[in-house]
């Protein structure tokens, strides 16, 4: 395993959309994977996105710690989801990702990135989605997400678009380094946890 080369927002492969994975259970899927997870842990994120690495593939990994809140989403009487939101997200692989949002309500919150380095913005996403994927032995998965969780997958996968959350802002005066978060501590502001 290897820790790999994060590209920053100007780099042209943040910009453009990623190609599709034909199979997912190839070695040179599982390798990439493998570097992915080294480097997202080495660097302290949530998630990584393959063309992050400067690979323009449609393969995301992230995860989601049981204090974020807002893990899987549930049907009444559905325990193993309400597991799910005690634990949080183990550590997932998606690869050729599809969200398809549950409604039209957005919630604003705050988003990091590792190729934006030092910089925090308020960023609107849907609250509640569906997402499937397929996992590296091929298998194909299906969940509904909230919260945090549902915020971390659309931030993943707006990078196999082209797409970092800057564009997705409305109000660029909430862009800040975080650096200087300390001043919303001292205003009361709610400060936005740094990492993406």
């Amino acid at each position: 395993m290897a820790i790999l080369k994060i590209a920053r927002m100007g780099h042209p492969v943040l910009g453009r959309p990623a190609e599709p994975v034909n199979d997912p259970s190839a070695p040179e899927i599982r390798r990439l994977v493998q570097d992915m997870v080294e480097t997202m842990r080495d660097a302290g994120g949530t998630g990584l996105a393959a063309p992050q690495v400067h690979v323009p593939k449609r393969v995301v990994i992230f995860t989601v710690e049981a204090e974020r809140g807002g893990g899987a989403a549930r049907d009444e009487g559905d325990e193993a989801a309400a597991e799910d939101d005690e634990r949080g997200v183990p550590l997932t692989v998606l690869i050729n990702p599809q969200i398809l949002p549950l409604s039209d309500e957005l919630n604003y919150g705050w988003e990091a990135c590792l190729s934006v380095p030092g910089l925090a913005g308020q960023v609107p996403r849907h609250t509640a989605i569906r997402y499937s994927g397929f996992a590296l032995d091929g298998r194909q998965i299906e969940r509904e997400a909230q919260g945090f969780h549902a915020r971390v997958v659309q931030h993943e996968c707006d990078h196999l678009d082209g797409l970092l959350y800057p564009q997705r802002m409305t109000d660029l005066s909430t862009l800040v380094f975080t650096s200087e978060m300390k001043h919303l501590v001292e205003s009361g502001e709610p400060v936005p946890p740094i990492e993406e």
